[in-house]
């Protein structure tokens, strides 16, 4: 039998109101100086407050490093990196969603390792353990706090360079629901089916085990089952808690699993036109996952039973049609766009997409690897 190596922080707080006793869980550490990774909309909201009166509390000092915006890039990295070692940072504290905890992956890796962010494009490039990260949560989605994946845009080449790298992998994570009641309902929608798209893609991957599956169907099951309540009622803490448990469940999953292609397509569109990545990848998930079911349709039996198809007599390729119209009803009726020319996209780009797309770190991770025309016809079906 195979090994299979299951990576996840050592430490992960959740629940509601866990973020007020974060300084219990830091303190122990002996850490005096963090470096705090958010961006500007986060530095001057009511939230950062929750998260500076704890280290407040036990006398650990801070600096605030907000220029981090979606889809966060090599100057960014640069820029925070110099802040951090001018001020003899000994860790970093990262406040967000997906951008500020992937900008907190690369300064953290090259505080340690030295050299440039493309240097570690790829998988497991780096040699030492990044410096020691508290993973704060905001959006309930991308579980960046708590994989080996971060993703980079190299401005000059317009491509977000996908890092997988077991050294990255956040000290501790913090997911508290009660710091996302607030986010717009777009942002909870893109975000929900973000983790929908991870978990989905940790099942059809090759990569998948029995531990995976099992987290990654769990996860499948409660974004389904709350996932409209949290974008509809903003302030229902029981859709957002168990929102909370589906992303890290997810990350989870494709953290040990893998992704895939929908993932390949989506960074490269976030990268040209820096689009949100959870719009893309909802996008584009029933479009590659009707094409991975022609070939693997015997890993969407359990995805159809979970949400709520009685499976018995019904073919394979049946079970898998069902999730991919569950899928769109879902997108649907949180609101996704439909097309991606009502995002800017232009076909004369799809050849540079789908060339890229191939050479992506998820691509290898999906069951088959489409071809350029054949991804071309995939970005214009929703172009």
């Amino acid at each position: 039998m195979a090994e299979h190596v299951f990576y996840v922080p050592a430490t992960n707080i959740m629940g509601r109101g866990c973020i007020n006793n974060i300084g219990e869980h830091i303190k122990p550490l002996g850490f005096k100086k963090a470096l705090l990774v958010t961006d500007k909309f986060l530095s001057s909201s009511d939230i950062l407050p929750k998260v500076t009166k704890p280290l407040d509390e036990i006398g650990v000092e801070y600096l605030i490093f907000d220029n981090v915006k979606a889809n966060p890039t090599v100057a960014s990295v640069e820029e925070g990196l110099t802040l951090l070692e001018e001020n003899n940072c000994d860790f970093i504290i990262s406040l967000g969603g997906g951008s500020p905890q992937d900008a907190a992956s690369g300064i953290a890796i090259l505080a340690t390792n030295g050299g440039k962010m493309q240097d570690y494009e790829g998988m497991h490039k780096t040699t030492e353990k990044a410096l020691p990260v508290v993973a704060i949560n905001t959006t309930a989605g991308t579980s960046a706090e708590i994989t080996i994946n971060y993703v980079i845009t190299d401005e000059d080449r317009g491509v977000k360079m996908i890092m997988i790298d077991r050294n990255s992998l956040a000290l501790m994570s913090v997911n508290d629901p009660e710091l996302m009641v607030d986010k717009p309902a777009d942002l909870t929608a893109a975000t929900g089916i973000d983790a929908l798209t991870h978990s989905i893609e940790a099942l059809v991957t090759p990569g998948a085990f029995p531990v995976t599956n099992v987290v990654a169907e769990a996860a499948v099951k409660l974004i389904f089952d709350n996932l409209p309540t949290a974008v509809k009622e903003g302030h229902n803490l029981d859709a957002r808690e168990n929102m909370v448990y589906a992303i890290f469940l997810a990350g989870m999953a494709f953290n040990n699993a893998g992704l895939g292609y929908v993932h390949a397509m989506a960074h490269q569109l976030g990268g040209l036109y820096d689009l949100p990545h959870g719009v893309c990848n909802a996008m584009l998930l029933p479009i590659v996952e009707r094409e991975n079911a022609k070939v693997v349709p015997e890993r969407f039996r359990r995805i159809a039973e979970v949400i709520g198809l009685d499976t018995a007599g019904k073919s394979d390729q049946a079970c898998a049609g069902y999730v991919i119209e569950q899928i769109k009803v879902l997108s649907k009726k949180v609101g996704i766009p439909e097309k991606l020319s009502e995002l800017g996209v232009h076909e004369v780009d799809l050849q540079k997409l789908a060339e890229n797309a191939q050479l992506d770190a998820c691509a290898g991770a999906n069951p088959y690897l489409p071809t350029v025309e054949e991804t071309i016809e995939m970005f214009k079906e929703i172009l």
